[in-house]
Order: C-alpha cells, then sequence, then structure tokens
C-alpha cells in the first residue's frame, strides 16, 4: 500500500450533525480534538470540517449532503435517524480524565471507566463511552498492557 497524504490516518471516519458547527466546537471542548480545517458555504452552512486527535481524524459536516448534492437525504445525524449511527474509538493517555473532561463539557456518559483484560496473551485496557449531543456514540480507551506476543 502506498503511504497515506500527511497528516491523515488509513481510516477516517465522518460524523453528521443537525448542528455541524456547534457539535465541532463540542469535540473540541469535551474530548480534544483540534480543528483543523472548516470549509463554510456562502449561506453559512458546514461543508466540510477536520477534526485531530492524535492521529485520528473525524470529518464533521451537516446532515441531508452538500451544497453540490442538494437533495441528498442519507447522511443523518442520530437525532434524526432516530439512535446511534456509528461508534468511533480513540486511544487516549488517561481514560480517567479524559472521562472527567468530558463529564464536565456535558457528554453523556454512557460507560463509567472500566478496566477490561482480555486475559493471557491478549492486552488489557481500561476506556469508557460516551454519546455526545448529536447522539453519536465514542469510545475512548487507554492501553495499559499490551500484547505478550
Amino acid at each position: 500500500m502506498k503511504p497515506v497524504p500527511a497528516g491523515w490516518s488509513r481510516v477516517s471516519s465522518a460524523i453528521f450533525c443537525r448542528e455541524p458547527l456547534a457539535e465541532l466546537d463540542w469535540l473540541a471542548r469535551a474530548f480534544g480534538f483540534e480543528v483543523r480545517i472548516k470549509v463554510i458555504s456562502p449561506d453559512g452552512r458546514l461543508e466540510h470540517s477536520e477534526a485531530v486527535l492524535g492521529d485520528g481524524v473525524v470529518m464533521v459536516a451537516a446532515e441531508g449532503g452538500s451544497t453540490r448534492d442538494p437533495g441528498a437525504t442519507w447522511p443523518k445525524s442520530p437525532r434524526t435517524a432516530g439512535g446511534c449511527t456509528q461508534a468511533i474509538m480513540f486511544f487516549v493517555d488517561d481514560a480517567d480524565a479524559h472521562c472527567a473532561r468530558a463529564r464536565a463539557a456535558g457528554a453523556r456518559i454512557v460507560t463509567e471507566p472500566a478496566t477490561s483484560d482480555y486475559g493471557p496473551g491478549y492486552w488489557v485496557d481500561r476506556g469508557y463511552e460516551a454519546e455526545d449531543p448529536e447522539g453519536h456514540r465514542w469510545w475512548f480507551v487507554q492501553r495499559l498492557r499490551e500484547n505478550p506476543a
């Protein structure tokens, strides 16, 4: 495989929101994402954005597609779709501190920080699950022990 473009990971995700500009600000405040780009249409709609946490990239946009495809109906916020449409996982340095930050910013903590030991020969993680104001689910995980193999 060829190398990915600078600043991108091999896999990146996109989330769609009713209020994408508010979501983008919230992701920075609650989860520590850095917003590296915002593309705003002439009518003030967020067309594209890139939020970075470590080497992970999440693109945030308005539901319903872009102004280039005004008839699109498939990209929906979980609030519009009636439930979570995807879940995303990021590794963090300190799951407990990250959870405290997210909680203070208003994240709904779905699963409190817990340690998962997958047994001998596997890894041990500590993580939690949160839901953002749009209804997307996020897992933030801290690796405590690598796979000894």
